[in-house]
C-alpha cells in the first residue's frame, strides 16, 4: 500500500542463524524491525562473531512482545551491548497486542534522547492481592516492567476487575485492559457465546452506570495505565492462577524457576505451570523438562531450591513439581510448550515423569477442621432418649432353635464322633464326600464306613505311635482334601484334640513354614499327623534352612495305617470340653486360636443346617480353603452332621483351570456352593473372556439358588456384582450370589439360606460414617457408599448393637460394635500370639445398661442393624446387619474413623493401571501402597493422581506413596489384605519398591 519493501525472515532460518536480522538490517540500512525478545536474546548469544554491525540507521526497533514482562531485561541486555554498533535508546518500541484487540498499544520513538522510557518497579506481594505498590528494585520479590507507550490513535482503553462484572478498577489496581477502536476483531467464528463475553463488553462504574454506548474488547491483558496515559502490562488473563484468593501469574512462576541454581538445569528454559483444582482451591503445578545429563541428586537439589525461592519470593506453596526427560512435553507449531496438552497429560496420569515432589502437607491449607469428640452422655440420658424419641434398640436374632420342629436325627447325639458311627451303621455306603481335581474327575470320596473305619486307624494309630493320651493336641498339616477329614474323626475318636493348619507351600518354604511351625508350637502339639510327602518336606535341608527342624513334636505320616481297630471309641465325659482348635492370622496380622466346644460344633452344624436346609440327598460344592473359620466347618463337618454330599474342590486347582468350580457346580446340578473372594476374583478375572466357549461346553449355572461368599469383613459389593453380571448369561440368577459373615469369637453369625428375602443393599454417607453415624442416601448421590447386607442371621444367633467405648446398647441404624450371642460362639481364646493382653471381655461382655445379665462375645467389627420392609420365613420384619469394617484396622484421623477399603476403593479407581492398592498409617502420616500393572515409567504417574484423589475424596493428606510390584501386597487364604503385615514389610524395608514419594 505504502511501497514499503518488507524482508522477512522465517523461524527456521532464525534457528540456523539467529543473526540473520541484525545482517539484514545493516545491509539495507532498515529503519524499522519487528523482533521479538527471543530474537534479541539469541542475537546477543551470537553477535561475538560478527565484527561489522551498525544499527544507526534504524529509527524503531518494535519489540512485538513487549507485553511480557520478562522483555525488559531482553530489552536493556540488548540495548547494553549495541550501543556501542549505533543503536539509540528511543528507538527501542515495546508494544502490546493480543489476539482479539489486535494491537492494544505502542510506544512511538521520542525526539528526545534524554528522557528515559517508563519503569515501573511493583511489589509481587501487591500484585497477587491485585494492587500496585511500588517498591525498590534491591528485592527479589519485585517485578520490573516497562511501557508499553499509549494507547492507539482513536481507540478508548479502559482497565476493568478481572472476574464479574466489567466493573472499572480504581487507579492503584491492576485489572484487564480493554478497548474500544475500530481496528480490532470482531467475533469468534461461530462461538456466539464466547462472542458475546469478549467482544461485547460494557465497563461500568462503581454505581453501575456504563461509561459508553459502544462495546469494548476484552485484551486478555492485565496491567493498569500509569501517570501521563501510559500502558504497563503485568501479565495475562490465561496465565492466572487464584491460590486461596490470591493471583499468580504463570509467567511470574516460570521466571522465578529459571533463575534458580544451577541455571541451565531445565533444558532449553522449557517449563510449564499451571494448576489443577483439587480440594475446592487452584493448586500450582511446575512441570520442567530436565537436561538429559542431569543426575538425581541434582534433580533433586533444583527441586528443593524452586520451592524455596516460590515460597520466599511469591509468598505461595507449590502442589506439585514434576521433572521429564527432555524433548517430551508437546510442543505447539512453533516449538513452545503446548500447555493444555501438558496439563490434560498431567491429569490423566500419562505424563511419565522421572522425578516427582509433591507438597500437599504445605499447600493445602483449606481442610475442613478436625473433629472434636464431645464426652459421652450418660447411660440414663441415652436410655431416657431411647424412649423419648421411640427408637427401637439395635438387636435382632435368627430363627428360635427350640422352636423349629424338624426329623433332626443327628440331633440326639451330643457328639460329631458319635453321628458319624451312627452314620456308617444306618447308611454305610452313602458318600459324603466326592474331591475333584484340576481335570474336574473324581480324585477321590469317601463314603459314611469308609470315613468311619479310616477314622479307627487313624484312632489306633495315634494311642499305639503317638502314645497320646485323652485331650493331647495334635496339628494336622494336610493339603485341602480326604485324609484332612479322615485324621480330623480320628483325632475325636482317639479322644485328641485336632488343629487344622495349612501346609507349607512347597516353593516358598522360607515364608510359609514359620507359620506352621508357629501354630504348632502356640497350640501345644504334641504331635504332628502328615503325609508321606509333606513329612520329607518338613525335614528336608531347605525347612532347617527356614526353622529349627529338631523342635518338631513327633511326626506321624498317615499313608500307612495299622490294620487293627480299636478296642473302644473315646466319648466325651462333658459337651463343653474342647472338640477343636481354629487357629487363623486376622487381617491386622495376628494368630489366634479359638476353642471351640462339643457343644458349640454341634450347634453351629445344626444352624448351617436347618439355614441352607442340608439333608442327605443334597449336594453341595465347596472350593475353600478348610483350614479355619465356616471354611472349616463347611469342609469337614457339615456333611457328618447333615449327611448331605460334599463336593470339594481345592482353591489352588483354580489356577491350573479356573473354570473348574463352576464347571463343577454345572455338571452336579448343585444348588448350594460356597466360595471365598479369591476364588470368585479369579473366575472374575480368569473366564471373563470365556463364556461363550462355557456356554457351548454346556455350562449351567440355572440351579444355583445359593452362592454364598465366605468373609470376615465388609462385602465386597463390586466383585460379587461383576461376578453376578458376567455370569448371568450362563443362567446364574443375580439373586443367588451373597455373603456370609464371621469373625474370631463367632465363626458364622451371618449365612444367605435358602428361605427368607435376598440381601438388600443400602447407600449410606461416607463423610458421616467417619464420624461413627449412618446417614442413607440415595444410589448415586455425592459421597455415598454402597454397603450389602452380610447374609441372614442364623438360627440360634442374637446380635446387638453396641457402643464400643460405653458398652451400651445404641439404637436402630447407629453404627457399633455388633455383639453375638449363640451356642455356637467360640468359647475364648487358646493364645493369641504377639498380644497376650488381648481382653478376656471379647466373649465375655455385658452391656453397661439394659440387659445387663445377657453375656456376649465383641465380634470387633463395627456395623448396624436396620429393620426393613421385607417379612422372614417366620412372618416378621426382617433385621439386616450391615458390616462396616474391623474396629483394629480403622484409622483414626483429623479425629474421624477411616477405613481402609473406602480409602483403597477411591485410589483404584485414580488410574487404570493401578490393580490394587493397601492402606496404613506410620506415625500419623497415611501410608498408600498401589501395585503397579505396566512400565515402570507411569510409577511417577500414580503420586500425583493418588494424592488428589484422597484428598479430594476424603479430606485426607497422603505422607507416602509407594509404587510396587503385582503381589507384593499380602493375601491370607481369604482373600483379604493383610495389611500388618504390609506395614512391617516396609517399615523393615523389604517391599523392594519401585518407587517411593513422601510427601511433603
Amino acid at each position: 500500500m505504502n511501497m514499503m519493501h518488507v524482508i522477512s525472515i522465517p523461524y527456521s532460518l532464525m534457528k540456523v542463524n539467529p543473526l540473520s536480522w541484525i545482517q539484514k538490517v545493516c545491509q539495507y540500512k532498515a529503519k524499522v524491525a519487528c523482533v521479538k525478545s527471543r530474537d534479541m536474546h539469541w542475537a546477543l548469544v551470537a553477535h561475538r562473531d560478527q565484527r561489522d554491525i551498525n544499527l544507526s540507521s534504524l529509527r524503531m526497533l518494535i519489540v512485538a512482545d513487549g507485553a511480557n514482562p520478562w522483555s525488559i531485561s531482553s530489552c536493556d541486555a540488548f540495548l547494553n551491548v549495541f550501543q556501542s554498533k549505533g543503536l539509540r535508546q528511543e528507538v527501542i518500541c515495546p508494544c502490546a497486542s493480543s489476539p482479539e484487540a489486535l494491537t492494544v498499544a505502542i510506544r512511538r520513538p521520542t525526539d528526545d534522547s534524554n528522557q528515559p522510557p517508563g519503569r515501573g518497579v511493583l511489589s509481587m506481594q501487591g500484585l497477587t492481592y491485585g494492587v500496585i505498590r511500588v517498591d525498590s528494585e534491591e528485592k527479589l520479590s519485585v517485578l520490573t516492567v516497562q511501557d508499553v507507550g499509549t494507547v492507539m490513535p482513536g481507540a478508548i482503553m479502559c482497565s476493568v476487575k478481572p472476574d464479574g462484572i466489567p466493573q472499572l478498577c480504581r487507579t492503584d489496581e491492576i485489572g484487564e485492559l480493554c478497548v474500544c477502536a475500530l481496528a480490532t476483531g470482531t467475533s469468534y467464528y461461530g462461538l456466539s457465546g464466547m462472542t458475546k463475553n469478549t467482544f461485547e463488553v460494557f465497563p461500568v462504574t462503581s454505581s453501575g452506570a456504563p461509561i459508553s454506548e459502544y462495546p469494548f474488547i476484552r485484551t486478555g491483558l492485565l496491567g493498569f495505565i500509569g501517570p501521563a496515559g501510559l500502558v504497563f502490562i503485568v501479565g495475562k488473563m490465561d496465565g492466572l492462577m487464584v491460590v486461596s484468593g490470591r493471583r499468580h501469574n504463570a509467567d511470574d512462576i516460570v521466571a522465578t524457576a529459571l533463575a534458580v541454581e544451577p541455571m541451565k538445569f531445565v533444558y532449553r528454559g522449557r517449563i510449564a505451570v499451571f494448576s489443577v483444582n483439587v480440594l475446592h482451591d487452584e493448586r500450582i503445578v511446575i512441570v520442567a523438562e530436565q537436561r538429559p545429563d542431569s543426575t538425581e541428586e541434582d534433580s533433586f537439589q533444583w527441586m528443593s531450591r524452586v520451592l524455596q525461592a516460590i515460597d520466599s519470593i511469591h509468598q505461595v506453596g507449590v502442589y506439585c513439581l514434576a521433572l521429564v526427560p527432555a524433548n517430551t512435553l508437546p510442543k505447539t507449531p512453533l516449538g513452545g510448550i503446548h500447555l493444555s496438552e501438558t496439563k490434560q497429560l498431567f491429569l490423566e496420569g500419562s505424563l511419565h515423569p522421572c522425578n516427582v515432589l509433591m507438597c500437599p502437607h504445605t499447600c493445602v491449607t483449606n481442610l475442613p477442621k478436625p473433629r472434636q469428640k464431645q464426652p459421652e452422655i450418660g447411660p440414663a440420658s441415652v436410655m431416657v432418649g431411647n424412649l423419648v424419641s421411640g427408637k427401637r434398640i439395635a438387636q435382632a436374632s435368627g430363627r428360635d432353635l427350640g422352636q423349629i420342629e424338624d426329623n433332626d436325627q443327628a440331633r440326639k447325639f451330643l457328639f460329631l464322633s458319635e453321628v458319624l458311627q451312627w452314620r456308617a451303621q444306618t447308611t454305610p455306603d452313602h458318600v459324603l464326600y466326592t474331591l475333584l481335581n484340576s481335570r474336574g474327575t473324581i480324585a477321590n470320596s469317601l463314603t459314611c464306613s469308609q470315613l468311619h473305619k479310616r477314622a479307627e486307624k487313624i484312632a489306633v494309630m495315634l494311642m499305639e505311635r503317638g502314645h497320646l493320651q485323652d485331650g493331647d493336641h495334635v496339628a494336622l498339616v494336610y493339603p485341602p482334601g480326604i485324609d484332612l477329614i479322615a485324621a480330623f474323626y480320628g483325632c475325636l475318636y482317639a479322644g485328641c484334640v485336632p488343629i487344622t493348619v495349612r501346609p507349607p507351600h512347597p516353593q516358598n518354604i522360607a515364608t510359609t513354614l514359620p507359620t506352621v511351625k508357629m501354630i504348632v508350637e502356640v497350640s501345644r502339639s504334641a504331635c504332628l499327623m502328615t503325609t508321606q510327602l509333606i513329612c520329607k518336606l518338613l525335614r528336608s535341608r531347605e525347612a532347617a534352612a527356614a526353622v529349627d527342624v529338631r523342635t518338631w513334636p513327633p511326626i506321624l505320616d498317615t499313608d500307612d495305617l495299622p490294620k487293627k481297630r480299636p478296642s473302644q471309641i473315646y466319648k466325651p465325659s462333658d459337651p463343653e470340653t474342647l472338640a477343636y482348635l481354629d487357629f487363623s492370622v486376622s487381617t491386622t496380622g495376628m494368630l489366634a486360636g479359638v476353642k471351640m466346644s462339643h457343644a458349640a460344633t454341634s450347634a453351629f452344624c445344626r444352624s448351617i443346617k436347618l439355614q441352607c436346609e442340608l439333608y442327605p440327598s443334597r449336594e453341595v460344592a465347596i472350593c475353600l480353603d478348610p483350614y479355619c473359620g465356616l471354611g472349616f466347618v463347611l469342609w469337614c463337618l457339615c456333611s457328618v452332621y447333615s449327611g448331605h454330599q460334599s463336593i470339594l474342590i481345592p482353591p489352588s486347582e483354580l489356577e491350573i483351570n479356573p473354570a473348574l468350580w463352576l464347571l463343577a457346580v454345572s455338571q452336579y446340578k448343585v444348588r448350594d456352593t460356597f466360595c471365598s473372594y479369591s476364588v470368585m476374583e479369579l473366575c472374575t478375572k480368569g473366564l471373563g473372556l470365556q463364556t461363550e466357549s462355557l456356554k457351548a461346553r454346556g455350562l449351567d449355572l440355572s440351579r444355583v439358588r445359593t452362592c454364598v461368599v465366605v468373609a470376615e469383613e465388609r462385602p465386597r459389593i463390586s466383585l460379587t456384582q461383576s461376578f453376578s453380571k458376567l455370569f448371568k448369561d450362563l443362567g446364574l440368577h443375580p439373586r443367588a450370589v451373597s455373603t456370609s459373615f464371621g469373625c474370631r469369637v463367632n465363626l458364622a453369625i451371618c449365612l444367605q439360606g435358602t428361605s427368607g428375602p435376598d440381601p438388600t443393599t443400602v447407600y449410606v454417607d461416607m463423610r458421616a460414617l467417619r464420624h461413627d453415624r449412618v446417614r442413607l442416601v440415595e444410589r448415586g448421590s455425592p459421597h455415598s457408599l454402597p454397603l450389602m447386607e452380610s447374609g441372614k442371621i442364623l438360627p440360634g444367633v442374637r446380635i446387638i448393637i453396641a457402643n464400643p467405648e460405653t458398652k451400651g446398647p445404641l439404637g436402630d441404624s447407629h453404627l457399633g460394635e455388633i455383639w453375638v450371642h449363640s451356642a455356637h460362639n467360640a468359647s475364648g481364646y487358646f493364645t493369641i500370639y504377639g498380644d497376650e493382653s488381648l481382653q478376656s471381655d471379647h466373649f465375655s461382655s455385658r452391656l453397661s445398661f439394659g440387659d445387663t445379665q445377657t453375656v456376649w462375645a465383641r465380634t470387633g467389627y463395627l456395623g448396624f442393624l436396620r429393620r426393613t420392609e421385607l417379612t422372614d420365613a417366620n412372618g416378621e420384619r426382617h433385621d439386616a446387619l450391615y458390616v462396616v469394617g474391623a474396629l483394629d484396622e480403622a484409622m483414626e484421623l483429623r479425629g474421624m474413623r477411616y477405613h481402609p477399603i473406602d480409602i483403597e476403593t477411591s485410589v483404584i479407581r485414580a488410574h487404570k493401571s493401578v490393580t490394587e492398592c493397601a492402606v496404613f498409617t506410620w506415625t500419623n502420616l497415611l501410608v498408600v501402597v498401589v501395585e503397579l500393572d505396566g512400565s515402570e515409567q507411569e510409577a511417577l504417574d500414580l503420586v500425583p493422581l493418588v494424592t488428589n484423589v484422597i484428598l479430594e475424596e476424603h479430606y485426607l493428606i497422603v505422607g507416602v506413596v509407594v509404587v510396587v510390584d503385582i503381589g507384593v501386597i499380602p493375601i491370607n487364604s481369604r482373600g483379604e489384605k493383610q495389611r500388618m503385615h504390609l506395614r512391617d514389610g516396609f517399615l523393615a524395608d523389604q517391599l523392594d519398591p519401585i518407587y517411593v514419594a513422601y510427601n511433603m
